[in-house]
């Protein structure tokens, strides 16, 4: 079966499988399905680590001066929270297809463990925080074994972590190997930029600064600086702004929250600033916003 019959079998998988997500979610919890039919507009998101991969339809993001595609042929892998502005490709003739991966650290590092020094395993270190590699042959392969144990309870419970853990085998050793690795490698900018993120993502309510968001990394603040960036493409405070506007947004949406109380909840003292921002990043007021989504 060539690549493009494989990709169409995929997505009709996925197709039937998506209304079983819940019961999914429970056997593979590192796993998620991903189908739709309606194309999106350029929207600000906010991504967790993990890796996707896509059968059908595509989609493109932007972040900065940074656009990366992300279709049959290359997966995207995001190695810390991102958030960045993204666009989908899809419509009920070609929808999107795809399946996202969480990254089990514990997996990940019992799998370098079993790798060891092997002298074959030489991955270039990564700094950045999302890369793009080709969906190869040997991932698709995995990924068509992965979605056959999902149709079966009991396969999937026993067989797919072993699949799962097959297919993080094939990142890691592929291109976008050093990214992988740095995930769980100490000492590297890459891993104290990274301690970092988790400061913000556990205290982005209080007052951070990037004197104390530096000092956490224990560096400089021009090299802070220039290693956030780089990990990130992004500045330390417009992370941190945009990370509080994506969790009040997630506030007033979610929990039905009003939007002077989701200001003052993540961090903001000045509501006024809050709707502003929001209207800057989002393109529209939190009102308009959870209206929009009601409507939907």
């Amino acid at each position: 079966m060539n690549r493009d019959a494989i990709c169409l079998q995929l997505t009709e998988q996925i197709k039937r499988l998506i209304s079983h997500q819940e019961k999914l979610n429970d056997l593979l919890p590192d796993v998620r399905l991903l189908y739709g039919t309606q194309p999106g507009t350029r929207t600000p998101v906010m991504y967790q680590p993990g890796i996707v991969f896509l059968f059908s339809g595509h989609k493109i993001g932007y972040i900065n001066e940074r656009t990366f595609r992300y279709d049959t042929n290359e997966y995207l892998l995001l190695t810390v929270p991102l958030p960045f502005e993204c666009e989908t490709f899809a419509t009920p003739d070609v929808p999107l297809a795809g399946i996202r991966l969480n990254v089990d650290i514990l997996q990940l590092q019992e799998l370098l463990m079993d790798i060891g020094e092997d002298d074959l395993f030489r991955p270039a270190m990564a700094a950045s925080g999302i890369n793009s590699a080709t969906l190869s042959d040997d991932i698709l392969c995995a990924a068509e074994r992965l979605l056959d144990v999902m149709e079966r309870p009991l396969d999937a419970r026993i067989l797919g972590k072993q699949i799962i853990r097959e297919i993080l085998y094939h990142v890691l050793t592929g291109p976008c190997g050093g990214a992988l690795l740095a995930v769980v490698s100490r000492q590297t900018h890459f891993s104290l930029i990274s301690r970092v993120l988790k400061r913000i993502e556990s205290q982005y309510t209080e007052n951070l600064s990037v004197d104390q968001l530096a000092a956490e990394a224990n560096m400089s603040v021009s090299a802070f600086h220039h290693n956030f960036k780089s990990v990130t493409s992004t500045s330390p405070l417009q992370y941190l702004k945009t990370y509080r506007l994506h969790r009040a947004r997630m506030l007033i949406i979610h929990d039905g929250m009003k939007a002077s109380a989701a200001a003052m909840r993540v961090g903001y003292e000045s509501a006024s600033q809050f709707s502003r921002e929001f209207k800057r990043y989002f393109g529209m007021t939190p009102g308009e916003d959870a209206a929009r989504i009601r409507r939907a």
